[in-house]
């Protein structure tokens, strides 16, 4: 059967002949699917009891082991012709749990029942419309958002999705503009989903998230960004960022400098919220070598606010912790090698070290992790797309549980067409 026909079965399946039979060389004939398999082994074992009562360290678990399997189907149909186009993209997710158990559950990769066992398989399936006119692109449906405040959590074995509208546009050179409204999410870990709420919110209330924000290239080595991000009731957060590419000797010096304004809203349902974070980044690459270091400073009232499950846009978000409590100062460094420059494409080595002290989390915080990852992907050939990454993440802090981790994913990229 030749590709033409078997994208026609495919979007009949879907229930989409109808609008691919209208002006449809843009719908079917730009169309992409991909197809990825993601295997996941996590271990994490808890070094002590920090930040646990008296009766939760009785019952506490020492370790967490999971393996799964995870399929990721991507479809994203092109436009139909015309001045106004239409489309459609659709995203299908699958997970196997290939060995579990009651007391080494938990680890983010499966969902857990109420009797603390781990799924034996679960799915979703999410399918978005779209629109463009002229280089600007409106979404409604199945959304993967990534901005200064908000980014969608891919840390595991499926990603977290929400469900709303959005819009994108590039019709001014330079500029990106992006907006959204989202009234529901699925954590990466559940099928379920629910009404969006900040991380670390316990009570009955939840919100839309909405957001707006524009990108700016200026020149070349110059990149500006602002974004307004509103969870109603609970918080409303201004970002403004820019980085800056120096050539320097036979390396490139960048410069990356954010800065996070949080305060409360509304009814205030999470409570009182009124901080700033500034933090600054410098890394140096020359012949495959990246040396990095930087610091970042939270004050004021709270932590920095975000949605539940999300992926925060900071330099501290690390692979267990994250250094944003009250009054944190976090200190950072980081080294990155690509073999690249070695004649050894597709290889990469990353480390990194944070330290935050002077924190506020019902005592005062003190915290440290150590993260290396190893990772190498296939960059041409049969078997172009397939990777295989090593991480090892070491977190002790003197207010929450100390872990040590291991992490290997086995992944493999197919374009189906």
């Amino acid at each position: 059967m030749s590709t033409f026909y078997t994208r026609r079965a495919i979007l009949s399946l879907l229930g989409l002949l109808p609008l691919a039979s209208v002006n449809a060389d843009g719908f079917i004939n730009d169309s992409k699917l991909k197809l990825q398999l993601r295997n996941v082994y996590f271990n994490e074992n808890f070094r002590d009891k920090h930040g646990l009562s008296a009766k939760s360290a009785r019952t506490a678990k020492s370790e967490r082991t999971e393996w799964a399997q995870g399929f990721l189907l991507d479809y994203q149909s092109g436009f139909t012709q015309g001045t106004l186009g239409f489309g459609v993209d659709a995203l299908g997710l699958l997970g196997f749990r290939l060995d579990s158990g009651r007391g080494r559950s938990g680890t983010g990769l499966l969902p857990v029942h109420d009797d603390g066992r781990a799924t034996e398989a679960f799915a979703s399936l999410g399918v978005t419309a779209k629109a463009r006119l002229a280089k600007t692109t409106v979404k409604y449906g199945t959304l993967l958002p990534k901005t200064a405040v908000l980014i969608y959590n891919d840390a595991r074995l499926l990603p977290q999705t929400y469900q709303g509208a959005q819009f994108s546009s590039i019709d001014i050179e330079s500029l990106t503009l992006t907006g959204g409204y989202l009234d529901r999410f699925k954590l990466r870990d559940s099928t379920d989903s629910v009404p969006i709420v900040p991380d670390g919110y316990t009570g009955d209330k939840s919100a839309d998230f909405s957001y707006a924000g524009a990108e700016y290239k200026l020149g070349k080595n110059v990149r500006l960004s602002y974004y307004y991000g509103e969870l109603g009731n609970f918080y409303q957060q201004n970002f403004a960022g820019i980085q800056h590419d120096l050539t320097l000797g036979n390396g490139v010096l960048t410069s990356d400098l954010r800065y996070f304004n949080s305060i409360d809203s509304g009814s205030a349902y999470g409570g009182k919220i009124d901080n700033n974070m500034l933090s600054g980044q410098l890394s140096y690459t020359i012949s495959g070598h990246t040396f990095g270091g930087g610091y970042q400073a939270l004050s004021g009232d709270a932590g920095l606010p975000y949605i539940s499950g999300a992926t925060v846009y900071s330099f501290s978000n690390a692979g267990i912790g994250k250094f944003i409590e009250e009054d944190e100062k976090t200190w950072m460094l980081n080294y990155g090698y690509n073999f690249s420059a070695l004649g050894v494409p597709g290889l990469t080595l990353s480390m990194r070290y944070l330290s935050g002290n002077d924190g506020k989390s019902n005592t005062t915080v003190k915290e440290w992790e150590r993260d290396a990852e190893l990772a190498y992907v296939v960059p041409q050939g049969t078997f172009k797309g397939l990777g295989v990454r090593l991480r090892n993440y070491v977190y002790r802090a003197d207010y929450a549980r100390g872990r040590d981790s291991n992490r290997l994913y086995l992944t493999y990229d197919i374009a189906l067409w």
